[in-house]
């Protein structure tokens, strides 16, 4: 009989989703994936299969479609869900606002709904650090002030936490929401990585994609800032490390560990980086050089943004063990490898 717990990983062959299903396996679950492949491909479920010995369950599911998610969660007994599925890109979310609030807004009331009906439990939301703003310190800890959000993307993140704490607090379910700050880097396979479609909208896959001749030069967006080097201030979380406090978060509320219905825990390093320290850490790590050239500051993006991790490290005994040259590293290496 099999008596493994079952874990819904909503977007889960996206970047974040596709690691942390592996970490799940590992760790013992049985993992459900629903992904719509709006911004991922079908090959990664072979690649997880091919990392842990188990090819998921999977579901293709537009999670704006009520009628298909409120099927799935009545033909299926969840023990916990990590919804990861949501567009994900600053700058694309100020060009295309009302597609971000529809889609990530929909998405999340349609899962949420679905679990109520259904007498299901333990919520896992994928948030960011974007929620804080320009936040008035550093490092950033889960108290500081949510201020008024800088791109629509944010403000969609601000939300989803605000519909969940009305959520937990009707319908008494157990929820984290894990406010995460820049991941990055591969699993060490090189067989999941960060694949964005189009152009990047991230800092690692530009650079990378520089490195392979795909751009013909990395945009630098702003050195004007008042940072050491004039470059925007983030702290670059190793995607593998990420994925590890999602299994912690997910397996404190199977185990009734959470002290409140609902938690929010900060996920990075500690460490504020520039871009330029960024990019020079992958032409150092990798031995390569980079085309680079500075130009305008991009709508939506802040100063700087770094975390405290004290809460994390305290009640998920997590911390990050990967360095910001060992993360280069393995972003290159999947790179390569991509055909």
């Amino acid at each position: 009989m099999n008596n493994k717990q079952k874990i819904l990983v909503t977007g889960g062959l996206g970047y974040i989703g596709s690691h942390t299903a592996v970490a799940l396996q590992e760790a013992g679950y049985e993992v459900i994936i629903i992904d719509d492949l709006s911004n991922s491909e079908l090959f990664v479920l072979d690649r997880i299969a091919e990392i842990t010995g188990i090819k998921p369950e999977f579901h293709q599911i537009d999670l704006k479609n009520e009628e298909l998610v409120n099927e799935f969660f009545r033909l299926n007994s969840i023990d916990g869900v990590i919804h990861f599925a949501a567009h994900k890109a600053v700058g694309e979310s100020v060009q295309k606002p009302l597609m971000y609030h529809k889609n990530n807004t929909l998405g999340l009331l349609n899962v949420l709904e679905a679990m109520k009906e259904n007498g299901q439990d333990h919520f896992i939301f994928s948030s960011s650090c974007t929620v804080y703003g320009q936040a008035d310190q550093m490092p950033i800890d889960e108290n500081a002030p949510i201020k008024k959000a800088e791109s629509p993307y944010a403000k969609t993140k601000q939300m989803g936490e605000e519909i969940l704490e009305d959520f937990v607090a009707a319908f008494e379910k157990n929820v984290i929401s894990l406010r995460y700050f820049n991941p990055v880097g591969a699993h060490p396979s090189a067989l999941i990585g960060e694949l964005p479609k189009g152009v990047p909208n991230n800092l690692v896959p530009f650079v990378t994609q520089t490195a392979a001749g795909i751009r013909e030069y990395l945009s630098v967006f702003g050195n004007d800032y008042p940072t050491r080097d004039g470059t925007a201030i983030r702290d670059y979380i190793y995607v593998c490390d990420l994925a590890d406090a999602h299994v912690r978060a997910l397996t404190r509320l199977i185990e009734k560990k959470n002290k409140s219905l609902m938690e929010v825990f900060n996920l990075g390093t500690g460490i504020g980086s520039t871009v330029l320290e960024v990019v020079k850490a992958f032409e150092k790590i990798n031995g390569l050089e980079l085309n680079y050239k500075l130009v305008d500051r991009r709508a939506g993006d802040i100063i700087e943004a770094f975390a405290d991790n004290t809460l994390a490290e305290k009640e998920l005994g997590w911390k990050p063990e990967t360095s910001l040259d060992e993360s280069m590293r393995t972003a290159w290496e999947w790179q390569k490898g991509l055909k």
